[in-house]
C-alpha cells in the first residue's frame, strides 16, 4: 500500500506529541504508525475517549482507564493510565482503589464463567 505523504506528516506529529507526552513512544503506537492511515483515526479516538469533552472528567477518565488494564492485565496500559491519572490530580489512594476495582471486576468475570459451567455439571450444589 502506497503511504500518503500527508498522514506520514500527521503521524510524525501524532508521535512526536505522545512522546513529549509519555517521555516513550508505546510499542502499539510504533507498530500501528506504520500505516499512517489506520494510526491517525486510532489515536484521535483515543485522545478523544481519554481527554475530550464530556461528563467525566479528566481524572475519572484516566482511574477507569486504570480499572480497565488491571481488569484487563493490560501490564504497560496499567503503568501508563497510572501516569496520567497522577498528572491529571489523581491520588495514591484512588490509583490503588481503581486498581482494586479493576481486580475484581477481573475476578468476579472468571468466576461468573467458571461457576455457571459448575453448576451445569453439578446442578445439586446450587
Amino acid at each position: 500500500m502506497q503511504e500518503d505523504p500527508k498522514e506520514r506528516e500527521i503521524t510524525e506529529k501524532i508521535l512526536k506529541a505522545i512522546e513529549d507526552q509519555y517521555g516513550f513512544i508505546p510499542v502499539v503506537n510504533q507498530v500501528l504508525s506504520g500505516r499512517p492511515d489506520m494510526f491517525i483515526p486510532a489515536a484521535n479516538l483515543g485522545k478523544a475517549i481519554l481527554e475530550g469533552k464530556g461528563e467525566l472528567d479528566q481524572k475519572t477518565r484516566y482511574l477507569a482507564a486504570v480499572a480497565a488494564a488491571a481488569a484487563l492485565g493490560g501490564q504497560h496500559c496499567v503503568r501508563v493510565q497510572m501516569h496520567h491519572a497522577v498528572q491529571a490530580g489523581a491520588t495514591k489512594d484512588e490509583v490503588l482503589e481503581s486498581i482494586l476495582i479493576g481486580s475484581y471486576i477481573a475476578m468476579t468475570r472468571s468466576q461468573s464463567y467458571a461457576f455457571r459451567e459448575y453448576a451445569d455439571m453439578f446442578p445439586d450444589e446450587k
